[in-house]
């Protein structure tokens, strides 16, 4: 039986091939720590949230200049650097989202108003004044505008829509103010007047302003002090006893 040969897999003279080790990014000469590659992943909870208003904001923005019929989920995804497959995995149609950045644009200019009875003192006519300010200038607030311009141009289209902003936003400031005047205004039982009703006249008397800047007509500035004052007046002079 002949002996078994090995052969040196590294013959004389030549040098043992030494696997090399991956080089590590030399350290900075200052001694700070070499920046760390961040791995990719699920987004954190605030940022989906973040992404979420930035859809709804943007899709607002196209439902307003090009109206709901003419929009589309691919400018909205577009826009704001989504896939549509991303968009539609949230909001299962054109109408859902809509709705939902309705109702978010909505509740943000809702909340001055949350706050009006912090505004009460004990005359009558000061508390209506502060309240007043808060309600004008909400109103007349670029997002204020913007909710009359797309209520306006679309609720005969998608009723519910109308309801949605009207249960939310007047019938809101409107529940306030009749609770106040039912607390405030003192006259006889015979003559007890629909509070429902007077806050809706009140709150008629300040939307005027706003209203004729949401369709579009050009007007004068408006003095909010002295247009919240005259329309106080005006409205206590004609409810109160003995004016």
């Amino acid at each position: 039986m002949k002996p078994r040969v090995v052969r040196n897999s590294n013959p004389p003279g030549r040098k043992r091939a030494v696997p090399q080790r991956l080089s590590k990014s030399p350290r900075p000469k200052d001694g700070t720590a070499r920046p760390l590659r961040r791995r990719r992943g699920r987004p954190r909870l605030d940022q989906v949230d973040q992404l979420n208003r930035d859809l709804l904001s943007h899709a607002l923005d196209h439902f307003l200049e090009k109206g709901f019929e003419a929009t589309t989920i691919r400018d909205i995804a577009q826009s704001v650097g989504m896939s549509k497959q991303t968009v539609y995995a949230r909001y299962s149609d054109k109408l859902a989202l809509f709705m939902a950045a309705l109702q978010s644009a909505t509740d943000d200019w809702l909340k001055p108003l949350q706050a009006l009875g912090e505004l009460e003192s004990e005359d009558l006519e000061q508390t209506l004044m502060a309240v007043s300010r808060v309600i004008v200038a909400t109103l007349m607030s670029p997002a204020g505008l913007r909710l009359i311009r797309i209520t306006n141009a679309e609720s005969y289209r998608i009723p519910e829509m109308g309801e949605n902003t009207y249960w939310r936003g007047h019938r809101l400031i409107a529940r306030y103010l009749a609770d106040l005047f039912s607390r405030r205004i003192r006259v006889d039982a015979s003559a007890l007047p629909d509070f429902d009703d007077l806050a809706t006249a009140f709150l008629n008397l300040l939307s005027g302003p706003a209203r004729v800047s949401a369709w579009g007509l050009d007007g004068e500035a408006v003095d909010v002090e002295e247009f919240v004052r005259h329309r106080v007046k005006l409205f206590l002079y004609g409810v109160l006893p003995g004016n």
